[in-house]
């Protein structure tokens, strides 16, 4: 099953091009069922958000990076507007399923609204949004960066965030 973006015209299966603003539109996935799975995720997981609707911020739970990025989310959240999961854990899988990721990306921070998920600098930005102030607006500005640059940069941290901050045998949350 191919999903056909608004804008976008696709030359082969693993090929699409987009216009300009199309493009944008591939930073968040729509939640759906992932590939051939045969499991509806969107409703698989539907329970962790019955009785809190807060977003979850999904992470690599070994990685320095990502664990201090969780800390100082969590310093500056002082309205306790998000939640966090690991990747790695069974909710986190799911939850990447949920995303129409694969169950085993550990490759980027992701942020699960109920209706919707960020990755890469888009997740980045969202979660400075639900954050206090002035990160709201840090991000604001933030967003009239070109997305590729923006991506480039987040993709190029990420590919050496265990060469230059490590990692830890488990994670600290």
């Amino acid at each position: 099953m191919s999903l056909q973006l608004p804008g976008c015209a696709v030359a082969r299966v693993k090929s699409t091009t987009c216009s300009p603003r199309a493009r944008r539109v591939k930073t968040f996935a729509t939640l759906s069922q992932p590939q051939n799975d045969g499991v509806n995720w969107v409703e698989a997981t539907s329970s962790f958000f019955e009785q809190d609707k807060r977003p979850i911020m999904l992470f690599d739970g070994v990685c320095n990076l990502c664990n201090g990025g969780v800390k100082f989310v969590r310093d500056n959240d002082r309205n306790k507007t998000i939640r966090y999961e690991a990747l790695q854990s069974d909710a986190g899988r799911m939850l990447l399923k949920r995303s129409g990721r694969a169950p085993d990306d550990i490759s980027s921070v992701v942020l699960v609204e109920i209706n919707r998920s960020y990755i890469k600098s888009e997740a980045v930005l969202k979660i400075m949004e639900y954050i206090d102030l002035p990160f709201p607006q840090l991000a604001f500005l933030l967003h009239f960066m070109p997305l590729f640059v923006r991506d480039f940069v987040y993709d190029n941290v990420a590919n050496n965030r265990y060469t230059v901050f490590g990692r830890s045998e488990s994670c600290e949350i």
